[in-house]
């Protein structure tokens, strides 16, 4: 029996790593095309520049990806949980207290960088180019406020707080955080420091939380 069953096995453990490869490629190409965009810009970035930093060929990248759109729409949807934490289990915190780890205020400051990086490719660059703003819609920005919507609606029907319209009330948490995070002027000149910054985001959640006469 164990003479049949020995080979069986084997054509499966040849298998398995091709999957994971294929993975973890796709992984590091997304990873290496977001520092691409942020580095280049949107217009100045191609894939023969990611596939370069990425250490593979175009031939392999287009396998992946189709266009130079289809892996900004990849590395769109890899940052989105770099802007919201959601959705997320209820917590037994206040709702301000909610809201600074939804945003991750506190977030190390390697992924802050790339977060704060990307945030800032996108205001700069986005109103040039239609179709970065129907990715970011499809891809980043709708779905992330959706779950933020959803989050505040959840927080309402427990009575937590008041909010005619949580869409809107999540559109302006959004606005002000994210437009904190990555300011047009550059984070640089906007905080001298990150203590600045978090102290601004803190102040932000907590007017909101007052205006909505949050639990």
């Amino acid at each position: 029996m164990d003479s049949v069953d020995e080979p069986a096995a084997e054509p499966r453990k040849r298998g398995r790593p091709k999957v994971s490869s294929d993975e973890d490629k796709r992984a590091h190409i997304v990873e290496v095309a977001g520092r691409v965009f942020v580095k280049y810009g949107y217009a100045g970035s191609t894939t023969a520049i990611v596939a370069s930093e990425a250490g593979v060929s175009k031939q392999t990248l287009y396998k992946l990806f189709e266009s130079k759109e289809e892996l900004f729409a990849a590395v769109v949807g890899a940052h989105r949980r770099l802007m919201l934490d959601l959705p997320r289990p209820v917590e037994d915190i206040s709702i301000a207290a909610s809201l600074e780890r939804i945003f991750m205020i506190d977030m190390d400051e390697d992924n802050d960088a790339d977060r704060t990086g990307f945030l800032q490719l996108v205001f700069r660059e986005a109103a040039q180019f239609p179709e970065l703003v129907d990715i970011l819609q499809r891809e980043g920005m709708l779905a992330s406020r959706q779950h933020l919507a959803d989050w505040l609606s959840e927080r309402r029907s427990e009575g937590r707080l008041t909010l005619d319209d949580t869409a809107s009330g999540a559109r302006m948490l959004m606005d002000m955080i994210l437009g904190g995070m990555g300011p047009p002027e550059g984070r640089a000149r906007a905080w001298p420091d990150r203590a600045q910054l978090f102290a601004h985001l803190r102040r932000c959640i907590a007017i909101f939380a007052a205006g909505v006469g949050a639990a």
